[in-house]
């Protein structure tokens, strides 16, 4: 390989499409392993790894903007992927080996969420959001982003597959290995960067970003709506498999569900990127949330069948993360892509707190009133108020970047 060629941006997104690909279809994966795990650790209940799962996604919100911060002011976000690489394989090991609703709290909730930080989207899109020509920024952020749903169309039959050959613990173990690969792959997107990743050549300091972000009422806003994408997903791709149970239809059916919301997903996201550098993000972001709730809506009122399955998951897919480049590409717009990890980890916060309050509400309404019904209404109702947070934001850039260099 040319030395060019190794130092291609191309070659960087590549490479972060595939590190998102494993660390987010990993997550999504999760919801496979909840009867299995639950069954061995604690018979009869859900909700003791439904908590698990959803303090991994709290536990990502929470500690995601201080180690974006730490990557943007001192480590920079190569190093921070091989660290949060590294110990999410660790966190999936320990698992593996867990006996106890603690180990379960422990390996699965807080290591594997601390890890998931340094190696998740927001990592992911400030590298991406740096290294790609500004007139495709939008596209690339999209690309990646689809990347992580591009994990459900592989990992998430990979892992049914393993699971319906061998034992969780074992199946377990396999996808902690797989997980490691995210070390070399991001040691080799840091060399394929360049000088672009270069920190020394921006002025703004890290505390005058966080204040000037702070003041910034659409910022404010968008954060704020980011809020119900997490809400809504994250209690989809936890419970659906067991909905489909509990419904008599069928958690082999879930777990294809998934995947086919992952394939949609891909080519959805990767609209939305492209979308979004010709018209208003915040517009599409409206009409995104709004999309979702109906189609939740309808999948929720109408008979439930396989078909329907196959076509809730198909028509939500489109509308699943396409979200996040239009939310990142705001971000950016808005501020410039130097504190990206930063500024979007704080808008990502509030998307993980919405994923953590909805998938463990969702197993406590489950396992009180034996059916999910009742939270099905709550996340299509947020549909509706994610929009009208979107609908005041100015997307204009702060006047720094109008600014004569």
């Amino acid at each position: 390989m040319s030395r060019e060629t190794w130092k291609s941006p191309y070659l960087v997104l590549i490479l972060c499409t595939l590190v998102i690909l494993i660390s987010y279809g990993t997550r999504q994966s999760f919801g496979l392993f909840l009867i299995p795990i639950s069954d061995a650790i604690s018979p009869g209940r859900v909700e003791p790894f439904s908590f698990a799962v959803s303090l991994q996604t709290l536990v990502v919100g929470l500690s995601v903007p201080f180690v974006s911060a730490i990557a943007d002011k001192w480590l920079g976000p190569v190093k921070m992927l091989v660290i949060g690489g590294a110990f999410y394989a660790l966190g999936m090991f320990l698992l593996a080996n867990s006996t106890s609703e603690m180990h379960l709290t422990l390996s699965v909730g807080v290591l594997s969420g601390l890890a998931a930080a340094g190696c998740g989207l927001p990592m992911l899109l400030s590298v991406v959001g740096r290294v790609a020509p500004e007139e495709k920024r939008s596209l690339w952020l999209g690309v990646v982003s689809a990347g992580g749903t591009g994990g459900q169309m592989f990992l998430v039959p990979f892992n049914g597959y393993l699971l319906s050959r061998m034992d969780w613990t074992d199946a377990m173990l396999i996808l902690a290995a797989l997980i490691f690969a995210i070390v070399p792959m991001s040691m080799i997107a840091g060399k394929a960067s360049g000088d672009a990743l270069d920190q020394k050549k921006d002025t703004q300091t890290l505390g005058q970003a966080l204040q000037e972000a702070r003041g910034h009422k659409s910022y404010i806003y968008l954060c704020l709506g980011f809020f119900t994408c997490g809400f809504q997903v994250q209690f989809v791709v936890t419970h659906l498999p067991k909905y489909l149970d509990d419904t008599g239809t069928g958690v082999t059916i879930g777990a294809h569900a998934i995947a086919l919301i992952g394939l949609t997903n891909v080519i959805g996201t990767a609209i939305a990127g492209k979308l979004g550098g010709t018209y208003k993000k915040k517009n599409l972001l409206a009409g995104l949330y709004i999309g979702r709730s109906l189609v939740m809506l309808v999948f929720f009122l109408a008979p439930l069948s396989q078909m329907s399955v196959y076509i809730f998951a198909s028509c939500i897919g489109f509308l699943w993360l396409a979200t996040v480049p239009l939310t990142a590409g705001l971000v950016s717009g808005f501020f410039g892509p130097r504190y990206m990890a930063t500024l979007y980890a704080i808008a990502f916060l509030s998307h993980q707190v919405g994923g953590f309050l909805s998938t463990w509400m969702g197993g406590i309404i489950r396992d009180a009133t034996g059916s999910y019904d009742m939270w099905w209404w709550v996340i299509i109702c947020g549909g509706a108020v994610a929009a009208l947070f979107h609908l005041p934001i100015n997307e204009r850039p702060v006047e720094r970047l109008a600014q004569p260099a």
